[in-house]
């Protein structure tokens, strides 16, 4: 967005309606369209998000009937519900005893739309704050492909005259590309007081809020009109819609990434979440996904090919490439976790080195540890999950198996190829492999006889 004016009128208080009672039937999914994630969290999430960044005074989120886990996400706000889904003016109106006596604007905002900025909605209150004479405000935009959205129709002097919702339009209507958002800013004082005279007089039926345009303008008020970015404005009702947004929040993540201090080798193959926390000087390599949870520290290095979720990484890790670190994870600052390493629910101490090809899982991890190639925790038995403790400056041979519950010892050796099954003490050297047996002239006989089974 371009640069937020200065609001004159700051104090005036705002509340905002919510609605996402929709099914998203063109989802083709059980789960409600508000729930589908962008960047790792709920769609609904993103929007409570902006608004909230707003301080608004009261939001009021509309849902359908059957639809208590949309409203479990809803956090500490008001919920009601819209039994009959009759269109938008409809579902505004659900809210209208909730919001009795409040004195302010009214911003409405779909629960569909994740890309949509506080600075934007803090731009439709001023527009309604630094010009009185504006008894709502319509925030329009211009996608690349108006089809499926309502046209706003202006007047010759640019002035908004009425929405038209896509199937209700003329042939002159879809010429224009000014669409509208959805969202929408009014004057308490008017907003209900005008929307019980919405007639349901179109194709589908239904109360749309988009009618109190033409109201407005009847009554001879003015009707604001903001002109926001595509990008921010594209409503979610498919699958593709859904990765079109996906696409352009991971865009704004990159940047946020990049404009904070973190390299990013490959920008448009990093996969980031909205909580992902980046340190000073981190080198992100391509084809990383940091998933939910992700907490990184100051010179970290994720090379290629990298899933972290989960994972909090201390100062001056290097993981990967080809590492997978699962939630539960904690590296401290200054230890490795190489290529083709899993890791679980472990705590990986300070400069301990985990190079290559094994699988830490529910394990405690001392102080520069050395954990040689295909050492696997065997942390599960078949019913439960158990505990591994290795101590401070221990050594895992490489091809060794732990069998938890066990603990080995500060400053131990595990010879390579070790099945432990007991626990081993500080300083001792434990081996369970058999014994290495010579034969002499048993290679030559063996060939021999696989040369004469040949024949």
């Amino acid at each position: 967005m371009s640069k937020v004016p200065k609001d004159d009128s700051s104090d005036t208080p705002l509340a905002v309606i919510v609605l996402a009672a929709g099914h998203g039937t063109r989802m083709q999914s059980e789960l409600p369209k508000v729930l589908h994630q962008v960047a790792g969290l709920p769609m609904i999430d993103h929007v409570l998000d902006s608004v909230e960044a707003v301080s608004p005074a009261k939001v009021v989120v509309v849902i359908g009937p059957n639809m208590e886990d949309v409203g479990r996400v809803c956090r500490h706000h008001t919920i009601v519900v819209q039994e009959e889904r009759l269109g938008t003016g409809h579902a505004v109106l659900q809210a209208k005893d909730e919001l009795e006596g409040f004195v302010g604007n009214i911003a409405v905002i779909f629960g569909d739309t994740p890309l949509l900025t506080a600075d934007t909605i803090l731009l439709m209150k001023q527009t309604l704050d630094n010009d009185r004479k504006n008894i709502l405000a319509v925030l329009g935009f211009k996608p690349k492909i108006p089809k499926g959205y309502g046209r706003i129709r202006c007047k010759i002097d640019g002035t908004i005259e009425a929405i038209v919702e896509e199937l209700d339009a003329n042939s002159e209507d879809l010429k224009t590309t000014l669409c509208n958002s959805g969202v929408m800013i009014f004057r308490a004082e008017v907003m209900f007081k005008e929307l019980v005279n919405v007639k349901n007089q179109n194709v589908k039926g239904e109360y749309y809020l988009t009618d109190l345009v033409s109201l407005v303008r009847d009554s001879g008020e003015k009707v604001g009109l903001v002109v926001g970015l595509p990008d921010e404005l594209q409503g979610i009702n498919s699958r593709m819609d859904l990765a079109n947004a996906e696409s352009i929040m991971q865009n704004r993540l990159r940047v946020r990434a990049m404009a904070g201090g973190v390299t990013l080798i490959d920008p448009g193959t990093t996969w980031l979440s909205m909580d992902t926390i980046f340190g000073k000087d981190v080198t992100v390599g391509p084809n990383v996904f940091l998933g939910k949870s992700v907490e990184v520290g100051d010179r970290v290095e994720i090379k290629a090919f990298s899933h972290l979720e989960g994972v909090k990484l201390s100062n001056d890790v290097v993981i990967g490439p080809f590492a997978r670190l699962r939630p539960g994870t904690v590296i401290d600052s200054g230890a490795k976790v190489g290529n083709f390493v899993e890791i679980k629910a472990a705590h990986i101490g300070r400069a301990t080195k985990v190079s290559h090809l094994s699988y830490i899982g529910d394990s405690n991890v001392g102080q520069g540890v050395n954990i040689g190639a295909g050492t696997i925790t065997c942390n599960y038995d078949g019913l439960t999950k158990h505990l591994t403790e290795i101590g401070d400056g221990a050594f895992i041979g490489s091809n060794s198996a732990l069998v938890a519950p066990i603990s080995v010892g500060e400053n131990a050796i595990v010879g390579a190829g070790s099945v432990v099954t007991d626990d081993i003490e500080e300083d001792e050297l434990s081996v369970t492999r058999a014994e290495q047996k010579h034969l002499k002239g048993g290679a030559k006989r063996w060939r021999g006889r696989r040369s004469t089974d040949k024949s």
